[in-house]
């Protein structure tokens, strides 16, 4: 039996006795905590790799030949977009509050 989402929303909120809009903002700040968590662990696992703190520091090292961009370049770009990724998220954290 396939419920239509407002009669599955209406269902579990009645049954958290919470209202439905709450039940909403605490799905999209539950998912969004757990899409960051997701991100900022594939962030963490790049920055520990090449032992830098951010995207700035990664340039740097190229800038002072002190990594091999042959090898990182692709961590590199990934990890300008896992950072980009962050702040988007966050933000839409923030907004929630």
């Amino acid at each position: 039996m396939v419920f239509p989402t407002t009669e599955i929303l209406r269902d579990v909120a009645e049954e958290l006795k919470i209202s439905s809009d709450d039940l909403i903002r605490k799905g999209i700040h539950s998912y969004l905590e757990r899409q960051l968590r997701t991100v900022q662990a594939e962030i963490f696992s790049i920055l520990s790799r090449y032992n830098v703190n951010s995207v700035e520091d990664m340039e740097g090292r190229y800038r002072n030949d002190t990594l091999e961009e042959a090898d990182s370049w692709q961590d590199l770009q990934r990890l300008d977009h896992l950072e980009y990724k962050r702040d988007q998220l966050q933000n839409l954290l923030d907004a929630l509050l």
